[in-house]
């Protein structure tokens, strides 16, 4: 029974639209104030407050602390990849979008955004397709990176072969797109790749959002990369 109302708890604790909406917008894996996570939802900073103190004792958000400020996230990439998830179940054929502005915001989430700390939208998939069909990455039962796709991490990527190594978290990991409603690349080494792009500018972060966007020195890259056209990353 213990096992049972544990679940049951965890279920309540985004079962509140205000608390999802927080857990939702900590998907782009940074840490935010409370007032940010107050004016994003609609809320005043003490219902937040309130809010976010169930989340953290619930296990979903941890609380970093920077002299007066109060910073919450996600508790590990196994909270990302449950709320994506469950995002992913429930979400609806696409409704319209209420303003322009929403529907540019939307429009740009779905083209490419991080999913706390690897590549999701068309971006991600894309990026998935892309490593897959030069026999990168296996995805015939799950995933799992080849031999010759972790010489590519190490190699062209120029990703440290120690970074690759001693991690209890898996390699490769699925990941479920709750807007392409496909698998997207997660894990350490979906972490690593966006790490890499985002580090040398090849995908820029678009306004406050998780969406982000492809720059022209990286669509140079990905194409020397992997081979992928503009249509295919824009």
């Amino acid at each position: 029974m213990s096992r049972s109302a544990d679940v049951a708890a965890l279920a309540g604790l985004l079962a509140d639209r205000t608390r999802a909406s927080f857990c939702l917008a900590l998907l782009d894996g940074r840490a935010w104030t409370a007032g940010e996570l107050a004016a994003l939802a609609g809320v005043s900073p003490s219902t937040a407050t309130g809010h976010l103190g169930k989340l953290v004792a619930g296990g979903l958000l941890v609380e970093r602390r920077q002299g007066r400020h109060r910073y919450v996230q996600l508790a590990d990439p196994g909270v990302a990849e449950l709320v994506e998830r469950l995002a992913a179940q429930v979400e609806p054929a696409p409704r319209a979008p209420a303003t322009l502005r929403a529907s540019r915001a939307a429009e740009a989430l779905a083209r490419g955004r991080t999913c706390y700390d690897h590549l999701a939208g068309r971006l991600g998939v894309a990026v998935t397709d892309a490593l897959a069909h030069r026999g990168l990455l296996d995805d015939s039962g799950g995933f799992a990176l080849t031999r010759e796709g972790i010489a590519w991490f190490t190699g062209p990527l120029g990703v440290p072969a120690e970074r690759l190594r001693g991690s209890r978290r898996p390699l490769a990991r699925a990941c479920l797109d709750w807007t392409e409603r496909r698998s997207h690349l997660a894990g350490l080494a979906g972490a690593l790749l966006c790490e890499h792009l985002l580090e040398r500018a090849w995908v820029k972060r678009i306004g406050s959002d998780r969406a982000v966007a492809v720059t022209p020195a990286g669509a140079t890259a990905l194409r020397d990369l992997l081979g992928l056209d503009a249509d295919a990353i824009s």
